[in-house]
């Protein structure tokens, strides 16, 4: 799968270039010479059929990269076998077509050369996410660029980083491969550096990402046979470790397959030899000796990678950092969009909290107008209520005069009953006057009327009473009703007229029994004055007897005699 990434990428450089009219499609005659191109370099059995009928010539029209890519998976990509072909033909094939469009130095001079741009470009496609149009992340292309200095022994500028990152097209996704070259291309990184030396790096770089090489050089070797030492060129790959007999590569003297029950190990100085290591298959060990200490410690760390790549069942050490670090990308991208939606959830919590004040100063405003205007009425009600207060108090005091003067008149009517009784005391006592209880009689009859005009008016005081206590029960009523709305702290004054009406209840009921005994006294007064007629009817009979002349024989003899 990995593979068929890797060739879609250099195929896709090629399939564009074919694109003379950007309009992304490209011509059926031209996609038969690349397909036919693609079947030589991936070592493929060519099939004229297949590519005759799926490339038909009564189709109207050229080809899009879409309706390219059926006919690339079945009849090329799916017969590829890794191992078959070498990738640097198909890679060369593809720069070939697209360098001739695209890769322009200007005035024709440029620090790299043919072979360093193909290197850079196979470089920059195996940094490239699988992600079209291919671009490099700015941190792949700083990656690269150190890379390539470090080779060279020359310090990356960060200006020069930041000047070629801080363009517009960069900044929305990625620099693309001919940006790169043309930046490369101005010799601000190889400032005072030869040609030859920039090849060097560059190749050294290519042979270490792109061919997976984690690190190679001189290191003596002891042998198994004739037990001497001899310096061969060492190329370390995941999985093999090749020695050579020199670093042209052309005749190989063996291979170390590296698996998990390998290890590398540090050995003591012996047989004239420094910086020994050794590393540790199930069948041999092979002694080895670097050029220093910096070297050993070098290869050692390298062998373990290695190994480690063995056991985790990874083929490519560059492939896995570069995994690591579109982690860390999208580690740092999710970081700042949790950042950025953070400072947005923030904000907008920022914006709520001042809505929210704003709704509370005016809510505390309304608040405040509210209070005011509470205020206003209680104070319109408290002033309601002293005015009522002092009505009931003016008429409270009306009701306490009524009754001071109900009660001096009662006493005046006690005395003049008294004096009533005396009067009939001495009717009774003067029974030979006549006169005198004729007199008396009329004054009976009179103080009879007196009373009779006196409980008149006292039946229309009871009535006039009755009905200000009824209006008082009414206006107490109405006052409840009224007072039930607002607020309890008027049921105090409500008690103190329920007391009123009761203390006035009281009053009237004091005047019912001073009536009553007004009655009874005027009763008692009629009855006597009943005895005093009747008194009165019986000393007139006697005095008419008296007044008769007494004859002889008559009456007057009778009493006489008697």
């Amino acid at each position: 799968m990995e593979l068929r990434a890797e060739l879609l990428k250099s195929i896709w450089y090629a399939f564009t270039s074919l694109d003379v009219e950007k309009s992304g499609k490209v011509s059926k005659s031209q996609l038969k010479v690349l397909s036919h191109n693609l079947y030589t370099a991936l070592n493929i059995r060519h099939d004229p059929v297949a590519l005759e009928d799926h490339f038909r010539d009564d189709d109207d029209g050229p080809v899009s990269n879409q309706g390219y890519m059926p006919y690339l998976n079945k009849f090329i990509l799916d017969k590829v076998v890794e191992g078959t072909f070498d990738k640097e033909n198909v890679d060369s094939f593809c720069w070939t077509l697209c360098a001739k469009k695209n890769y322009r130095p200007k005035n024709d001079v440029g620090v790299l050369s043919d072979r360093d741009a193909f290197h850079l470009w196979c470089l920059f496609n195996f940094l490239s996410e699988d992600k079209y149009p291919l671009v490099l992340a700015p941190e792949e292309v700083e990656y690269l660029l150190k890379k390539i200095c470090s080779a060279i022994s020359v310090e990356l500028s960060c200006v020069d980083i930041e000047e070629l990152i801080s363009k517009e097209a960069v900044q929305q996704s990625g620099i693309t491969v001919w940006a790169f070259l043309d930046f490369v291309n101005t010799g601000r990184l190889t400032k005072g550096v030869e040609k030859e030396s920039v090849t060097m790096a560059i190749e050294k770089v290519y042979r270490e990402i792109v061919g997976n090489i984690i690190k190679e050089g001189y290191v003596w070797k002891k042998g198994h046979l004739r037990r001497n030492w001899n310096e061969r060129w060492f190329s370390l790959r995941p999985s093999t470790m090749h020695y050579y007999v020199s670093e042209d590569q052309k005749e190989c003297k063996g291979c170390i397959e590296l698996d998990q029950n390998c290890c590398v190990e540090v050995l003591p100085e012996r047989e004239g030899k420094r910086c020994m290591f050794c590393v540790k298959t199930l069948s041999k060990t092979y002694e080895m000796s670097a050029p220093d200490t910096k070297q050993r410690q070098e290869w050692t760390t390298a062998i373990q990678t290695a190994i480690r790549l063995c056991v985790e069942g990874k083929n490519s050490l560059h492939k896995d950092l570069k995994l690591r670090r579109r982690e860390q990308r999208e580690e740092r991208e999710r970081r700042r969009i949790a950042k950025e939606e953070e400072e947005q959830r923030l904000h907008l919590i920022h914006e709520e909290r001042e809505r929210q004040l704003v709704e509370l100063e005016l809510l505390q405003e309304a608040q405040r107008q509210a209070q005011a205007a509470l205020q206003k009425e209680e104070q319109k009600r408290r002033q309601q209520h002293e005015e009522l207060q002092n009505t009931l108090q003016e008429q409270l005091q009306l009701a306490e005069e009524a009754r001071a003067s109900m009660q001096v008149e009662m006493a005046m009517k006690e005395v003049e009953t008294e004096r009533q009784r005396r009067r009939i005391r001495e009717l009774e006592d003067m029974q030979l006057r006549l006169e005198e209880a004729l007199h008396q009689e009329i004054r009976a009859r009179q103080d009879e009327e007196s009373y009779r005009l006196a409980q008149a008016r006292l039946l229309v005081e009871e009535e006039e009473k009755m009905k200000a206590l009824l209006a008082l029960q009414e206006e107490q009523e109405q006052y409840i009703q009224k007072t039930q709305k607002e607020k309890l702290e008027l049921r105090q004054e409500m008690e103190t007229k329920s007391q009123a009406l009761e203390e006035a209840q009281h009053q009237l009921e004091k005047v019912r029994a001073n009536r009553h005994r007004m009655d009874q006294d005027i009763a008692t007064a009629q009855r006597k004055l009943r005895q005093a007629s009747t008194s009165v009817k019986h000393w007139n009979v006697q005095m008419n007897r008296l007044m008769h002349p007494i004859g002889p024989g008559g009456e007057c003899g009778k009493i006489h005699c008697a």
